[in-house]
């Protein structure tokens, strides 16, 4: 029953979701995974129960052992295990968030593994670590421009003149509207 319904939904996808899927299969329907493991970076381990064969050709001792199989995450970075170098994610932004959107239209969103596009991450992330905007934190000020730095002093200034200027309109007239009038009392 349940693989009927799988296949339903497999023939209900459009071919690039399919496609995404044969490439990276979840984790979660791989054939004999009694357990997965995810970490840090994005790799899940994925333990199986596959008997050794002898002609079979092995991963590297060191890296991996026989019975396990390493499922890399395509939405992340990852480091070569070898030379410890970082290789690029498989999918840029722009394209994780096309098979989001197409994943979501078709329900099988769950079946993605782990990006930053999936809906509610975002919010999920700022929920954890705030707004990061230098100067918004207590006792701190935004930089801003030089405009925005000196306006409330230029404003002081503006109201002091304001309030003057009756006494210098006065001045003004008393000596002589302009003759002999100095720009700056003192």
């Amino acid at each position: 029953m349940a693989t009927q319904q799988h296949i339903q939904l497999a023939s209900s996808l459009p071919k690039r979701l399919l496609d995404f899927f044969r490439k990276y299969p979840p984790p979660a329907l791989l054939q004999g995974t009694p357990a997965t493991t995810s970490t840090a970076t994005g790799n899940t381990t994925v333990t199986s129960t596959t008997p050794t064969d002898p002609n079979a050709s092995a991963p590297d001792s060191q890296a991996l052992s026989s019975s396990e199989i390493s499922y890399r995450n395509p939405f992340q970075p990852h480091k070569h295990y070898v030379t410890g170098r970082w290789h690029s994610p498989v999918f840029g932004l722009r394209r994780q968030a096309d098979l989001v959107k197409l994943a979501q239209q078709h329900g099988v969103v769950s079946l993605l593994p782990y990006t930053i596009k999936l809906p509610g991450e975002r919010a999920k992330r700022r929920e954890e670590l705030g707004l990061r905007v230098k100067g918004t934190g207590i006792g701190q000020r935004v930089k801003g421009k030089l405009w925005e730095r000196t306006l409330k002093g230029r404003l002081e200034e503006r109201k002091k003149a304001m309030l003057a200027m009756p006494a210098m309109i006065q001045e003004w007239k008393q000596k002589g509207h302009g003759r002999g009038w100095k720009k700056w009392p003192k």
